[in-house]
């Protein structure tokens, strides 16, 4: 279905990184983009460079995000806004556990209960959920995270087979190691991090992932591409590693560990 038959789309995380590169590529298309995020000042430069329509929202909100939905039947629904805390799970926190809960997998099921039906009554309609490799792939890194990817990816077939009869696609984006600011969102706004991540790698960049966003909404109609794992060229999922066993620690009487 050609962006021609499209007229509105909804984009979650929208301030910067993927989220901003897919509202400019969409308006290029002159879809009727509403971009949602909680930075405000971030997202009046957004509209103001690409005319799209701004919403300081957080995806957590139900009320406003079930407002809005009320107000504007969306054709498009990107589902890109997430956080992550990086911490191994014997580390965890139970705040960080319930924002990264919150955020990347409750916020795109509530706003998917909110506009898929209608996608569904109109026989219109395709939904883009944003995941990650860690929803595949094990890796060093947050288990509360890539136990909301996976879950966001598991989604994603199942809304198919919800909507099945009705011409609603669904893409699962499955993004390795992007050029974007997440980084520092993530562990911190230092030069650092940019160079532990970013310089000197060859890394796709945002307006790649809203390009790809772009090739599997302009498909025919007949055409569902149902999940895209988009990485650098130079980035693999594959590795093997052993440890060996390491002596448990003595204690004393007392029960404390003796050294």
């Amino acid at each position: 279905m050609p962006f021609s038959d499209y007229k509105t789309a909804l984009v979650t995380g929208a301030s910067s990184g993927i989220g901003a590169a897919v509202v400019e590529r969409f308006r290029r298309e002159n879809i009727e983009v509403h971009a949602v995020a909680r930075s405000a000042e971030a997202l009046q430069q957004l509209a103001a460079q690409t005319g799209c329509i701004a919403h300081v929202i957080d995806v957590t909100d139900r009320q406003a995000m079930a407002e809005l939905t009320r107000r504007v039947e969306f054709d498009i629904l990107v589902n890109n806004a997430g956080v992550d805390r990086p911490k191994k799970f014997l580390e965890a926190d139970g705040g960080d556990i319930d924002l990264i809960v919150d955020v990347n997998l409750r916020a795109v099921l509530h706003i998917c209960r909110l506009v898929v039906p209608g996608m569904v009554a109109r026989d219109r309609g395709h939904v883009i959920n944003i995941s990650s490799i860690a929803g595949a792939y094990n890796f060093g890194g947050n288990s509360s995270y890539h136990a909301t990817k996976a879950g966001v990816s598991m989604l994603s077939n199942q809304l198919r087979i919800d909507a099945f009869g009705k011409r609603v696609r669904v893409t699962e984006i499955c993004p390795g190691r992007v050029a974007t600011d997440i980084f520092n969102h993530v562990h911190g706004d230092d030069p650092s991090i940019r160079e532990r991540f970013i310089d000197g790698f060859e890394l796709p960049q945002a307006a790649d992932i809203a390009d790809a966003i772009a090739f599997a909404i302009a498909a025919p109609v007949a055409v569902n591409i149902g999940h895209m794992e988009i990485t650098p060229t130079l980035q693999v999922m594959g590795g093997l590693q052993t440890a060996k066993p390491q002596p448990a620690a003595k204690t004393d009487q007392s029960g404390e560990p003796n050294p």
